[in-house]
């Protein structure tokens, strides 16, 4: 039985992907951004502020190496553009944003879990800010489904069926002192 990323099917607890699960999947991520953007020509990677500056960071360095041409990277702080700060216990001290100039280019925004959409939809209404770009893509690291909003990534690094009280951690050696994506059951699953 196939199941969507949206479906309320349990996974067992532990790593998802360890080190060079990560890696390869993040390899794979750069290949598919270059890929659907035609080549880095206007190419810009945003990063969701904390782990999605870390993942852009490592998507430019692999594009990089493979390309041989460097790509802008900028980072994006939601906080002033969430609704759901206070429901989900989320920090409200913004950090600050740093963005190249993003006006015609092809953006790629990329954060590590994608859940419920609202970050994304924040990330979009506070690129607004600093332009407009010519198109908007989203690439995360992890889709666990679940969402609250019309929201879907264009690229994916892994689909995970996860229960919506779950909780999906993503480690960085930069962030955390190792990689690893963990999934931490977290209550009733009946």
């Amino acid at each position: 039985m196939e199941h969507s990323a949206g479906d309320a099917v349990g996974t067992a607890p532990g790593p998802v992907l360890d080190a060079a699960g990560i890696r390869r999947t993040m390899q794979r991520l750069a290949h598919e951004i270059v890929e659907r953007n035609g080549g880095v020509e206007h190419l810009v990677l945003v990063g969701v502020q904390r782990r999605g500056v870390t993942i852009a960071e490592r998507l430019a360095a692999f594009i990089e190496e493979f390309e041989g041409a460097s790509v802008p990277i900028g980072r994006l702080d939601v906080t002033l553009h969430r609704d759901d700060l206070a429901s989900r216990g989320l920090r409200s001290s913004p950090q600050p944003s740093d963005l190249p100039d993003i006006e015609d280019q092809h953006l790629v925004l990329v954060d590590d879990v994608l859940f419920t959409g609202r970050t994304v939809r924040a990330a979009l209404d506070s690129l607004n800010d600093f332009g407009r770009p010519h198109l908007v893509r989203l690439a995360v690291l992890i889709d666990r489904g679940h969402r609250e909003l019309p929201i879907r990534a264009d690229i994916v690094g892994k689909n995970i069926p996860t229960m919506r009280t779950d909780q999906v951690q993503v480690l960085l050696e930069e962030d955390d002192g190792r990689d690893a994506v963990v999934v931490i059951p977290g209550g009733d699953r009946a």
